[in-house]
């Protein structure tokens, strides 16, 4: 159940400052105390955001995975990074994202520096809002690395990053994360081609240690590269085999689809709670708080308010900051309406 009926929260990202957009292409020009100092005031900006919104959970907005050494690949040692995007002109699209070769074995001896975030987090936010962080799981974090003679497919890529994965996990508890969410949208993506049961033994086993010592969730999305989907776009493909994946709550894209499969609530609160996308990170349409009500109640229908809780579909990192900050402001303020028609 909830810690608080229809608790608003966050996925993982929001959006960088222009700032530091820029600065994150002209790295070359800072030194590290600059860089130090550029990511506590980026965090900063992300908490700000968040706490004026009045969300119950936030993150630190992911605002210290810039590429250049603070991507989750370059903390992986065995991979050689591809040093052009594939297609750099036309519309926007996931083919535009690299893709890396490996070199040697996979291993992470100083961890994914998700633990170092997490810490960052603790020291920059006030008290009161929940802290989470988000982790990708090894068979998204796999999706970028080509097979080799040692890692003959994606499956056999994805058993090398699980327990690196599955320790940094085990280390963020052990700093004192209660609320931690592992994202596999490549799950999601592509459950309607692959065993879903195998998805969860994955799952299952990265998340294993960790299970009952903090406030678990997985993200299941479609995609939001560029402001993109990929995949089909339908969540019958992965239940009821999701079902078993070790979680306390399921989070699912609905804003973007218009509610479509809303029905699946139902069945998933018969074993999990869940947490409702109910708005849109690829529109620039700001859902007015009325509207942000009405979806709620909706979503009611099918579901206590103490199994649910409501978020973007998705990371903001991939939405303008004025837009997100506006976003968020209307969905806490639907959500406060909700509760005190329900005297909550």
């Amino acid at each position: 159940m909830q810690p608080i009926p229809l608790r608003t929260t966050v996925i993982g990202s929001y959006p960088f400052p222009g700032w530091l957009e820029f600065a994150s292409q002209n790295l070359a020009a800072f030194g590290l105390a600059d860089i130090t100092e550029m990511q506590d005031d980026a965090v900063i900006a992300a908490i700000h955001d968040q706490v004026a919104a009045g969300l119950d959970v936030i993150t630190d907005g992911e605002q210290t995975r810039f590429d250049f050494n603070l991507s989750f690949y370059g903390y992986i040692d065995g991979i050689e990074m591809e040093s052009a995007s594939p297609r750099l002109h036309g519309p926007p699209a996931h083919d535009q994202r690299g893709k890396h070769q490996i070199i040697g074995e996979l291993e992470a001896p100083d961890g994914l520096g998700a633990v170092e975030e997490f810490e960052r987090l603790k020291r920059l936010a006030p008290e009161g809002p929940v802290l989470k962080a988000s982790v990708p799981g090894p068979y998204t974090l796999s999706g970028r690395l080509i097979p080799n003679d040692n890692y003959p497919d994606r499956y056999a890529v994805t058993e090398a990053l699980l327990p690196i994965v599955r320790d940094e996990l085990v280390r963020l508890v052990d700093a004192g994360c209660t609320e931690l969410t592992v994202d596999e949208p490549s799950m999601s993506c592509y459950a309607h081609r692959e065993n879903p049961a195998r998805y969860v033994d994955i799952f299952n086993r990265t998340v294993e240690p960790i299970v009952g010592k903090c406030r678990l969730s997985t993200h299941l999305c479609f995609g939001n590269f560029k402001g993109r989907a990929v995949g089909l776009r339908r969540y019958a493909p992965m239940f009821p085999a999701f079902l078993e994946m070790s979680v306390d709550e399921i989070h699912l894209e609905m804003a973007s689809r218009e509610f479509s499969e809303i029905e699946i609530i139902e069945t998933i609160v018969k074993k999990r709670d869940v947490s409702l996308g109910i708005i849109d990170v690829k529109s620039y349409y700001i859902e007015p708080t009325e509207e942000i009500a009405a979806r709620i109640k909706r979503c009611l229908e099918f579901a206590r308010p103490e199994q649910l809780s409501f978020s973007p579909d998705c990371g903001l990192s991939q939405t303008a900051r004025w837009a997100a900050k506006q976003k968020l402001a209307n969905m806490v303020a639907g959500v406060h309406q909700v509760r005190e028609e329900l005297g909550l």
